[in-house]
């Protein structure tokens, strides 16, 4: 079976490199055009499109897909796998692949259908999530579901240690599924869209810390954004990116640091405190909060605030 595979980030190359590994012929790749990267705007391929260089797979990268469906289809590919690709597609481009179009969603759909599942898995506290691989119609992840795997979600995962498992995870969940479609055995299963959650795309501003809120909310988002955009906060009117944080007893002023010390800089919020462990201030690079205090970049007494 032939496939045509999208996605753009660097773990979207695991569920590429698994399938050319089953025996799935790869024709060609599909990915964003190349973006400027640094403080010099260089333009950069996406980790994908390197990789497919790297491999001699031909390779698309439209900045309008839709404008594209004919391209697609004279590839003479019999489906396209989408993951962590960035695009809507249209009918026209769906309509390209005669055994359709089936994307590889980190979250057990419907929860969290949108931009970003990892992330607010973790924001709300979810116990587990996982990989869904669903059948791409032109709805926002309301396709039917062809197969889905869960996983725990362990007390110091971060968006960047989850995203790894589930990457993985996506790679064995796709090669399993096609496997099906190219059987003719594949089952699909409606999705209960009364139970769906929607998630949309992490802006910046979502990621400054209200110390009036609960600690662990508070912490659950400094790992939801690490390792970006990453949580933050201020200090002395400069921005602070907050790495790694965890809950805490204390009580005080919310955003005052209640200690400061080898272990950790204790923050008082809306309830308990946040003990931050690793830190960045402006300009500077990433500190163990030991570090910081010894520093004396921070004391017990100082005031952190939520807008930088």
């Amino acid at each position: 079976m032939k496939i045509v595979y999208a996605g753009a980030n660097a773990l979207s190359v695991l569920p590429l490199t698994a399938l050319r590994g089953a025996g799935f012929a790869v024709c060609a790749v599909l990915t964003q055009p190349d973006r400027p990267v640094g403080r010099k705007g260089v333009l950069t391929p996406s980790p994908l499109k390197q990789y497919a260089l790297g491999e001699n797979i031909p390779v698309f990268d439209f900045a309008k897909v839709r404008d594209h469906a004919a391209e697609l289809a004279a590839t003479g590919a019999d489906c396209m796998v989408t993951c962590s690709y960035g695009q809507l597609l249209t009918q026209d481009v769906l309509n390209a692949f005669p055994r359709g179009v089936f994307n590889v969603h980190t979250s057990l759909l419907p929860r969290w259908r949108g931009a970003s599942p990892i992330q607010h898995a973790i924001l709300a506290g979810d116990a587990e999530t996982g990989v869904t691989v669903m059948k791409t119609e032109l709805g926002l992840d309301t396709g039917d579901m062809l197969l889905q795997e869960r996983i725990s979600i362990a007390a110091d995962d971060t968006a960047g240690t989850l995203a790894q498992k589930l990457f993985q995870l996506g790679a064995e969940c796709i090669v399993r599924a096609l496997r099906t479609v190219e059987a003719g055995t594949a089952a699909f299963t409606p999705q209960n869209h009364a139970a769906a959650t929607l998630c949309k795309k992490i802006k910046k501003q979502d990621c400054a810390l209200d110390f009036s809120r609960p600690a662990e909310e508070l912490c659950r988002l400094v790992r939801a954004m690490n390792p970006e955009p990453l949580a933050y906060t201020s200090l002395h009117g400069k921005l602070v990116n907050v790495f790694s944080a965890e809950p805490a007893e204390g009580t005080g002023e919310c955003g005052q640091v209640l200690r400061a010390d080898k272990t950790g800089i204790y923050v008082a919020a809306g309830g308990g405190a946040v003990k931050i462990l690793q830190l960045q201030f402006e300009g500077g690079k990433r500190l163990s909060a030991a570090d910081a205090v010894n520093g004396r970049k921070v004391a017990a007494g100082d005031l952190f605030g939520s807008e930088a």
